[in-house]
């Protein structure tokens, strides 16, 4: 059985869980029956689920050594996005290990995680330690796509499992971002929530050649030029305004609360961290209308990709209504509320110092991810949902460019520094 946490990513990399989207997937059988024989092995009951043929989660509880503290939710996805072996410097599902890293699709986003989740639980096993209090784990598919076979299947059919969990921690979150000569950790305490519309206009049909002033093709295009002009307001949520306070400290740079994009622009590297979630976005991203060229289609559809901070859905949806007029309608495809944390929270505390005890330098900052993971699934248990797979990396590394990317990949030094603060924080 593989104990180190390189080894564990490594395994974990080499099963194909691709989520293609639309509910077709090469399924996470495979990698949940490793995950659930691993647990077995360092004395955890596992429980398996499948929805649907071959689409696996897997449940677990560790028990604590005080029963009666609300205990841990610790959530991480086993399915991954598409990965073109041709566009790949090695094999996307190989699990390589080369030049200090462990390569391969799902290496950040987020079987790492899993690895050093499944580390730090060897590590009690063969040390005979138990956490403070209950930690559940949920090893879950589907997070790559809508969630119906994973988190939410969960927490509509078994929310009785989660029963007692106050808190949960998951990816995005905890990451070290060196910005000039800090090391900023942003531990994810919100993130703006996701409503994806399909806009549909209606027209007249008829020959390409002929007037046509009922044209669903011109409705259209000209309602998606109103929707992607619209101008959206800042609206400063209190984990952004809290990253914006606390990164200007650390930087030195002067807070204009009348400008915050000219504040944000001074941050550097910390900019990319805040840029995105200091407004809502409404982002045109698919256009389908017409089969041929001489012929005006009765119906032009588009779908958006909208994204709205905490407090601000109804406003948004307001401005988006008004933009599109009484020629087209809209309906949701996905709608997922944003979630927030409390930034001052004992468990935002403990994420902080576990990572400190690693890094004396961290600087620890809560912070809004500009888009979405399961904690919409989970916080409608009334569970506060953390951004918090902590790594540390090196200088000049595009963490932000691995997820969904090419040559995915992850620091192996990386690996060990965050299986050390989970199991501070897991501990503790």
């Amino acid at each position: 059985m593989a104990e180190d946490v390189v080894d564990l990513c490594a395994a974990l990399l080499r099963f194909d869980t691709t989520n293609y989207g639309r509910g077709e997937a090469a399924g996470e059988r495979e990698a949940a029956e490793f995950v659930a024989g691993h647990l077995e092995t360092v004395g955890v009951p596992a429980t398996l689920l499948e929805p649907a043929p071959r689409r696996a989660n897997v449940l677990a509880r560790v028990p604590g050594a005080d029963p009666d503290l609300p205990a841990l939710l610790v959530q991480a996805h086993l399915d991954v996005v598409p990965a073109d072996p041709g566009e790949w410097s090695v094999p996307p599902f190989g699990g390589v290990e080369r030049d200090g890293y462990l390569w391969g699709r799902g290496a950040v986003d987020m079987k790492d995680m899993v690895a050093m989740v499944l580390s730090v639980l060897g590590a009690w096993s063969r040390e005979g330690r138990r956490p403070r209090r209950d930690v559940v784990l949920a090893f879950v598919a589907d997070e790559e796509d809508q969630g119906a076979c994973g988190a939410h299947w969960l927490v509509e059919h078994h929310p009785d499992f989660f029963a007692g969990c106050a808190t949960a921690i998951s990816e995005s979150g905890g990451f070290s971002h060196h910005v000039g000569p800090h090391r900023v950790y942003p531990i994810g305490t919100a993130e703006r929530g996701t409503s994806h519309l399909r806009l549909t206009a209606t027209g007249r049909a008829g020959h390409g050649s002929r007037r046509n002033d009922d044209n669903a093709v011109l409705k259209l295009i000209a309602a998606l030029g109103r929707v992607a002009a619209l101008e959206h307001p800042v609206r400063l949520t209190p984990s952004v305004r809290a990253f914006i306070e606390q990164v200007a400290a650390t930087l030195g740079v002067p807070v204009d609360w009348d400008d915050v994009d000219a504040t944000v622009a001074r941050f550097g590297a910390a900019a990319k961290l805040v840029e995105n979630t200091v407004r809502n976005s409404t982002t045109p991203t698919v256009l389908q209308a017409g089969y041929k060229v001489n012929v005006v289609p009765g119906v032009a559809t588009a779908e958006v990709d909208v994204r709205t901070l905490p407090g601000t859905v109804e406003e948004l949806l307001a401005a988006v209504d008004a933009a599109l007029g009484p020629d087209v309608r809209r309906e949701f495809l996905n709608h997922q509320p944003p979630v927030q944390a409390p930034v001052d929270s004992p468990a935002f505390a403990a994420m902080a110092a576990a990572l400190r005890a690693e890094d004396p330098e961290a600087v620890v900052v809560p912070y809004c991810m500009g888009g979405g993971t399961d904690a919409k699934a989970f916080s409608k248990l009334g569970i506060d949902c953390y951004g918090f797979a902590p790594l540390s990396l090196p200088e000049g590394f595009d963490y932000r460019a691995m997820p969904h990317g090419v040559d995915e990949r992850v620091p192996v030094e990386g690996l060990h520094f965050g299986a050390r603060v989970l199991d501070r924080f897991m501990s503790s």
